[in-house]
């Protein structure tokens, strides 16, 4: 069963959206798989301390995204279409890039400045001096 003892909540992000990050990540990273199952709802929301209708919130929209599956009376489970492991660590990544451009921006680095930096700490990681 897929856990959430490592989930932390983030300031400013919706808890919808963290739990829907979470199980995309643990996919990501090949820690979820197909078939896993999950807290049900009830049990989610009690670990977490949120209202059921946000664990339920991002049930439904890992449904529509066809990343669970759900049945009446029975747990909810993982469930990765082809490509998607590809698909979703794509789509994290973007996201990711995104903030970190907004923050470069917003602490006043212009692009050229950002692409250094990038370059620098990428040399200094091939390299195991991060």
């Amino acid at each position: 069963m897929l856990t959430f003892d490592s989930f932390s909540p983030q300031e400013g992000l919706p808890i919808y959206l963290q739990i829907i990050r979470h199980i995309k990540r643990g996919i990501a990273a090949g820690t979820v798989a197909a078939g896993d199952e999950l807290p049900s709802r009830r049990v989610l929301s009690a670990q977490l301390g949120v209202n059921p209708n946000t664990v339920q919130k991002a049930y439904r929209l890992l449904e529509e995204e066809g990343l669970i599956t759900s049945r009446s009376g029975a747990k909810s489970e993982v469930s990765i279409p082809p490509g998607g492991v590809e698909a979703i660590r794509a789509q994290l990544l973007e996201q990711e890039m995104a903030v970190l451009v907004q923050n470069l921006r917003q602490s006043g680095l212009d692009k050229e400045a950002a692409l250094a930096l990038f370059g620098r700490l990428w040399t200094e990681s091939e390299e195991g001096t991060l």
